[in-house]
């Protein structure tokens, strides 16, 4: 099979790139248009700033070259929020694949941390990605800004509020936690990915 990460300026690319080799699979990291739109599967990872992050994609045309993907595109973390409408942080426009907005968390109390840093469970789980799963599983998460709840949502997670911890609309799906950081429910979500 046949797998590109997209190399962009974010952080993370090479656990994500580690997980996949751990399931038999050594992907491509690449910017190459080329290479990316003959892929089977597209993984768009990363940690980083949404505004910096999204010139960085515009300078390179690879914003319009993510949204015409056809194959399954997986986005993680900053990918997922970066498939969305507009990003709070640094108040930039994204990708548009998902019609939502990006928030930054609010804490109401002292004890809500930000970033939501740690393991937290994921609720409500619906579609491809989440085949097999029970009705609480836990994953990875590191972040400071969430998706709120919309049609697009496949799985629901409660940290302050409840947010979309997991998106999916057409051939694009998108996870606000790391699979690649979650241990056995990361392996399975990967693994769905790859078979889808």
């Amino acid at each position: 099979m046949n797998v590109a990460i997209i190399k962009y300026n974010a952080g993370n690319i090479f656990s994500v790139d580690y997980a996949l080799r751990r399931l038999g699979v050594t992907p491509v990291i690449t910017a190459d248009p080329e290479t990316l739109m003959k892929a089977d599967k597209v993984i768009f990872p990363g940690q980083g700033e949404a505004a910096t992050t999204m010139r960085y994609l515009r300078e390179r045309n690879m914003d319009r070259l993510i949204r015409e993907l056809r194959q399954p595109v997986l986005g993680i973390c900053i990918g997922m929020q970066l498939m969305c409408r507009h990003s709070e942080e640094g108040d930039v426009d994204c990708l548009g694949i998902f019609d939502t907005d990006v928030r930054r968390f609010r804490p109401q109390r002292h004890e809500e941390k930000v970033p939501h840093m740690g393991w937290n469970t994921l609720l409500d789980t619906r579609g491809p990605l989440f085949q097999g799963f029970g009705p609480e599983e836990f994953a990875y998460f590191v972040h400071s800004f969430y998706v709120p709840m919309n049609e697009h949502t496949a799985a629901r997670t409660d940290y302050i509020l409840s947010y979309s911890s997991a998106l999916q609309k057409d051939n694009f799906y998108a996870t606000q936690f790391h699979p690649e950081k979650s241990g056995k429910v990361g392996e399975r979500i990967l693994t769905n990915f790859l078979n889808l």
